[in-house]
């Protein structure tokens, strides 16, 4: 079993066919289907069924599959690791994070990286959920997860720092009018724009309204982050957001709550942090993060 064969084994498992498969790896379809013979014989058995217009993977096939994506996942690791030793210029860094970061946090701290080492090249995994972040990285998915704190996490971890959350509201709300914080239990009776049911943020805007003692009445949902902002501010509804994600054009619909609602963002990895996943850790602390005062509400 060698490498070359368990890729050949996930492009027909993930396209479906023998041909298509052939077609991703940019191999002939005879030569693939000799490499995965070979494959069958060396496991002692066949790993899909050959139907008239595709491939299906059998049980031992289906056994075989997460494995093999894990073990091309580590050679790639072990590659860009190499290729990082080397030299950071050359080097790429794979971050896997959730789809907030992506939009405010992550883009300034790439370009800090870009800027202190031309040539590095990133690659970005956007996840839904905190716990999907968990679940990819654990399996080999990224060099580095920027996210939440993780759950009963056991390699290496640094806190980042604690991002703020801020609610969006439009010129006809009655925050407005004020550039004071705004009490969650004000915005009871508004309808909100939200996140749709997988998405992580949608958890933490119901936890915070919990515990104001409500149920968020939606009006719109989307996934995309900026969108939320941007339909908050027109009027639509109002909305919770980390601070991060509100450009400066739309600043002015953005209130503080009271109390003030904070979570603490986490960089962290499998083994050991690569050059490049520690350089990317010192853009992201480089500006400084808010500290939670007194009274603040830290989501867990």
């Amino acid at each position: 079993m060698n490498l070359r064969q368990l890729q050949y084994f996930i492009a027909i498992a993930e396209t479906g066919s023998f041909r298509a498969g052939a077609q991703r790896v940019r191999v002939a379809p005879p030569s693939l289907s000799q490499q995965i013979r070979l494959l069958e014989q060396e496991v002692g058995g066949p790993l899909f069924e050959r139907l008239p217009r595709g491939a299906r993977l059998t049980p031992a096939g289906r056994a075989l599959l997460p494995e093999a994506q894990a073990a091309v996942l580590a050679a790639q690791r072990g590659t860009r690791a190499a290729r990082g030793a080397l030299g950071l210029e050359a080097a790429e860094v794979e971050i896997a994070t959730v789809l907030s970061l992506a939009v405010g946090l992550l883009p300034d701290a790439i370009q800090r990286l870009c800027e202190a080492h031309p040539g590095i090249a990133v690659r970005l995994h956007e996840l839904a959920h905190r716990e999907l972040l968990q679940a990819a990285i654990d399996g080999g998915v990224g060099d580095i997860a920027i996210g939440p704190t993780p759950e009963a996490w056991r390699g290496p971890a640094v806190s980042l720092g604690h991002e703020e959350f801020v609610v969006i509201v439009g010129r006809r709300h009655a925050a407005f009018a004020t550039e004071g914080p705004v009490r969650v239990e004000a915005l009871a009776r508004d309808p909100w724009v939200l996140y749709p049911d997988a998405h992580g943020l949608l958890d933490l805007v119901r936890a915070i309204c919990a515990v104001a003692g409500f149920e968020p009445r939606d009006a719109v949902r989307t996934g995309q982050v900026e969108a939320v902002v941007r339909l908050a501010a027109a009027g639509l509804g109002v909305a919770i957001v980390p601070a991060n994600t509100v450009p400066p054009h739309l600043a002015a619909y953005a209130r503080r709550l009271d109390p003030p609602v904070f979570r603490e963002l986490v960089a962290y990895t499998r083994v050991d942090w690569s050059p490049q996943a520690g350089a990317l850790v010192e853009a992201l602390r480089a500006p400084g993060w808010p500290s939670p005062p007194a009274g603040a509400f830290v989501i867990p």
